[in-house]
């Protein structure tokens, strides 16, 4: 069986040792499987797939006092990003000695020529602090730049490190940046740690903001759970972030354990059967909770047009299910109060709880290590419990999805009760 390509480029042979301090060093032939069961190791037939292993080499790349680094942050806000900007920053000072680090501003924007859009010298006096702050101190943007107009900005400012932080959209296009310094045949590593709240990302099993999405929406869902328990047949209704993935409002019913119905994007419904269920449901208890991700019942509220991005624009299914089930209700004479709240803005804009916090300096920790040893068109990700370089082009092939015959989504609806809502109900 012919093994997947998950080799990582180099931009040539280490020969220069690295700083002393380090405790540890990992081989460049140290790798994690991707299918650790035993079954995938039969399957296998001593050839199997893996992911090269994250780490400080002992042998580096770029000679530190040569090294100018980059940072970007690109894409929605994201709990986080500021503890990114502050960990790449010290560590890459701290660790391997560089002096020349620089925040370009509203993401690729600020890789293209724009007097409005002055860099920042980044310095752990001035990253200090911002980790306890919620957005990104280097703004952020949407939209396509011509990578070799960017590439033109980097070699004429001599930046030889790019560090791009950003989900899918912003690694693709990492993606032809490093394409394109391949093709010139310069040495530039761009080394991405991913960014999405959705938790999207293919070979990497939490992205940074994920664990503190899922713990901030705690509190709207128990607020949502008070109004409609307080009015007769309330309907409570709160919406999640997921575009194509559904994980933040599958991980939040499981941490709150107050809702009776979730809706994602890899499980289809039909509109019957949800009345079905909710008719059900005030018969029996008077009240209800549903969570819905923002990329659920897509076919029900058809959005033409893609957005800066490149994405497909959503309709808004949060309003509406509040109108559709409200109006049905209605017609059939048994009127509901449904509470609706959209806590995504307030999310997004958080500073990372602890564990995130953490998440975000080991993410980015193994980031500077990779590129300081000319690993390039790579994201750090996390598999199997270590963290693991994963090449730019299999990070972003596809979206990391739930699936609905495997084991979360089963726990979903055991913890629902929840029925089939596809099928006959």
């Amino acid at each position: 069986m012919a093994k997947e390509n998950f080799s990582i480029k180099s931009l040539g042979v280490c020969r220069i040792d690295a700083p002393q301090g380090q405790a540890f060093f990992i081989a460049d032939d140290s790798s994690i499987l991707i299918d650790a069961s035993m079954a995938g190791c039969k399957k296998c037939k001593g050839v199997p797939d893996a992911l090269e292993q994250a780490g400080p080499r002992q042998k580096i790349f770029f000679e530190p006092s040569a090294v100018r680094a980059g940072i970007v942050t690109c894409g929605g806000l994201c709990p986080g990003l500021n503890d990114v900007i502050r960990a790449l920053t010290m560590v890459i000072w701290y660790r391997y000695g560089v002096r020349k680090i620089t925040g370009f501003k509203y993401g690729y924007e600020g890789l293209c020529t724009s007097p409005s859009h002055p860099p920042i010298d980044l310095t752990p006096d001035l990253v200090a602090d911002i980790h306890k702050h919620g957005g990104t101190i280097l703004g952020t943007s949407r939209g396509h730049h011509d990578p070799a107009k960017m590439v033109d900005f980097l070699h004429e400012h001599k930046i030889n490190i790019l560090f791009t932080i950003g989900g899918d959209g912003t690694q693709r296009g990492a993606m032809k940046i490093a394409e394109e310094v391949e093709r010139r045949g310069l040495q530039i590593a761009v080394v991405g740690i991913p960014k999405t709240i959705d938790n999207d990302i293919s070979f990497t099993e939490r992205t940074f903001g994920f664990e503190t999405a899922v713990a901030m929406s705690e509190i709207p869902i128990t607020c949502v759970h008070m109004e409609a328990k307080g009015v007769r047949n309330g309907i409570g209704l709160v919406k999640l972030m997921g575009r194509e993935s559904g994980f933040v409002a599958a991980y939040a019913a499981l941490a709150s354990s107050d809702v009776n119905l979730v809706l994602v994007p890899e499980v289809p419904f039909l509109m019957k059967n949800l009345f079905s269920f909710l008719e059900d449901r005030m018969k029996r208890k008077s009240h209800a909770v549903i969570v819905v991700a923002e990329g659920a019942g897509q076919e029900f509220v058809p959005v033409e047009g893609t957005d800066a991005s490149g994405n497909k624009k959503l309709g808004d299914i949060g309003i509406f299910l509040k109108k559709t089930i409200a109006d049905h209700f209605a017609k059939i004479q048994n009127p509901v109060n449904v509470r609706y709240i959209d806590p995504s803005y307030i999310i997004r804009s958080a500073p990372a709880n602890a564990d995130d916090s953490v998440f975000c300096f080991r993410l980015s920790e193994n980031a500077v290590h990779a590129a300081m040893a000319g690993k390039t068109a790579m994201v750090v990700g996390l598999w199997n419990g270590h963290f693991v370089h994963v090449p730019m082009k299999k990070a972003t092939h596809t979206r990391k999805k739930i699936n609905p015959t495997e084991s979360l989504w089963q726990s979903v609806l055991h913890n629902t009760g929840q029925p089939d809502l596809c099928g006959n109900y």
